[in-house]
């Protein structure tokens, strides 16, 4: 394009070119610019059955539920590999992912990593939550997608009534069956109980002071569980109107503050004391230190099934910033992850 004016006309001529072709391109510029916070992964071994796995004991699907986020994805393909690597009949095993964004990238990437995996992705609605979600103690903790384990019985098939609902900041070190295996005894939920642990923190003293409220307990024995594992029975979750009675308290919170976590606290309102515990191995919580700091923990003593890097350290950024905690190390095997560094190299 010759510009036979004045500069200055040619310079407005050339602008305006220019901004047309941004306006054609938006979605090629965006899509670049998603692209390359993907992160890329190596390639999975695959995992096949054992020979037990033929006998109909063992020949059952065990559907396992995680969030699935760009911020937590490296912790995502970690876990699911602890998973497989331990399990006597890992091709039994199937992962359901909840997310909010249904992103081809996240398809792709967990096929390139996972070729052999059987899993299906659920977009979680994060309208289900607006207006819903009190703000808490950590920014991470108020993000919606941390409260689509409440609403698993309306995202997942009809055929799926039972589920273990994993957070995507563990690893296995057992067979995952054996965790299926627990006999719920007519509970909704599963999961280990804690209950040397003080309960009153877990709420704030204007719950505590107001009896109405505070008689939801009445009855009860109520014990601190971690919602980030749990055997969870859908199908009874769904007819008990589950979903409902933990909105209900979500609602209350919004009205009168009576606790500071996020997603947590009403479901220990409705279930606290009425679950059935699972032994402690199941959930060697707490490894991410607290809420606010993050400081490292060490293990406690005692058999260990499941490493939970709960609180505000995750294994990932502490071992990239180089000021990983030493049960970090625990973590590192079953990371996937391929930087660009490495990338560039292969």
């Amino acid at each position: 394009m010759a510009c036979r004016s004045s500069s200055f006309s040619c310079f407005l001529r050339l602008l305006g070119l220019l901004s047309l072709i941004l306006l054609l391109l938006p979605s090629s510029s965006s899509a670049m610019r998603h692209h390359n916070t993907i992160p890329s992964f190596r390639e999975a071994p695959a995992f096949r059955n054992g020979h037990t796995c033929n006998k109909s004991s063992n020949n059952q699907t065990i559907h396992i539920v995680m969030p699935l986020d760009i911020n937590y994805i490296r912790g995502t393909m970690a876990a699911v590999l602890s998973i497989l690597q331990h399990s006597t009949c890992p091709e039994n095993v199937s992962f359901h992912f909840l997310t909010i964004h249904m992103e081809p990238e996240f398809l792709s990437l967990i096929k390139s990593t996972f070729p052999y995996l059987n899993f299906t992705m659920h977009k979680f609605d994060a309208n289900r939550v607006h207006g819903k979600i009190s703000k808490s103690i950590r920014q991470a903790l108020d993000q919606p997608l941390n409260y689509a384990r409440i609403y698993m019985s309306e995202i997942l098939p009809l055929d799926v009534k039972r589920v273990i609902y994993l957070d995507s900041d563990i690893v296995v070190v057992d067979d995952i069956a054996r965790l299926w295996s627990v006999d719920l005894s007519n509970k909704v939920l599963a999961a280990p109980e804690y209950c040397h642990a003080n309960f009153t923190t877990y709420f704030t003293g204007a719950f505590w002071m107001d009896p109405m409220l505070s008689s939801t307990f009445k009855g009860r024995k109520p014990c601190y569980f971690n919602t980030g594992v749990m055997v969870v029975d859908v199908e009874r979750w769904r007819e008990g109107g589950y979903t409902e009675k933990v909105e209900g308290w979500m609602v209350i919170q919004k009205q009168k503050r009576i606790y500071n976590l996020g997603s947590l606290p009403p479901v220990l309102l409705v279930s606290a004391g009425n679950i059935k515990p699972v032994h402690h191995r199941w959930n060697q919580h707490g490894l991410g230190g607290d809420n606010m700091e993050g400081r490292c923990r060490r293990l406690h003593p005692g058999p260990i099934s499941l490493l939970h890097w709960s609180g505000k350290g995750k294994p990932w950024l502490r071992l990239d910033a180089r000021r990983p905690c030493t049960v970090d190390y625990l973590w590192a095997p079953y990371d996937l992850y391929r930087s660009s560094r490495v990338a560039l190299e292969e």
